[in-house]
């Protein structure tokens, strides 16, 4: 958990992206925001976590069912912290050499956080540019998955791409962007 002095820097980071990037959430008020995130602790540190992995995180909508509010990492290139992972542990434990130090699947659920799904990842790029120069790992369907493979997203041409690699695989430009519902 974070100490009282983490929580209140983090708050403070959070509510200047906030009321900095305002076109990312019309219609949400950041007093609102903040009452849920001092009533969750694990969220907020989740956020914490996000934040110190280069994410950026931000609130990008609120779920109309749930009233929960959609915080997405809006760093404009995929995370550094979480760069050169392969996606996911059957895929790590297949390298026979020059295995990464981690995967995209199990570092998102240390986080207490999600990979962005191809639909989550095309929305975010309404919001902004991101991964023009990275790309990031997306949750990848069971069939796919199966065969070997895993699917990542960039930003190249001013259009949204979705690309299949090895799960396996791991590049220095390539990491992973999460969601956390608060």
């Amino acid at each position: 958990m974070l100490s009282p002095e983490q929580r209140e820097t983090l708050l403070e980071i959070l509510q200047n992206r906030f009321e900095k990037n305002r076109q990312r959430h019309q219609g949400i008020e950041w007093t609102d925001v903040k009452f849920r995130l001092e009533a969750d602790a694990g969220k907020l540190w989740s956020l914490g976590e996000m934040e110190r992995t280069g994410g950026e995180p931000d609130v990008i909508s609120r779920d109309s069912q749930t009233g929960e509010y959609i915080f997405c990492d809006c760093s404009t290139e995929s995370p550094k912290g979480r760069r050169s992972l392969c996606y996911d542990r059957e895929a790590l434990e297949s390298r026979k050499e020059n295995k990464p130090e981690n995967n995209a699947v199990e570092m998102a659920a240390s986080m207490g956080i999600e990979l962005l799904t191809e639909a989550q990842y095309r929305e975010l790029q309404q919001l902004g540019d991101f991964d023009t120069k990275t790309s990031s790992w997306v949750q990848t369907p069971a069939n796919i998955r199966k065969l070997g493979g895993a699917l990542f997203c960039d930003r190249r041409y001013d259009t949204v791409f979705v690309y299949h690699n090895g799960a396996e695989s791991y590049y220095a430009a390539r990491g992973f962007r999460g969601f956390l519902k608060v």
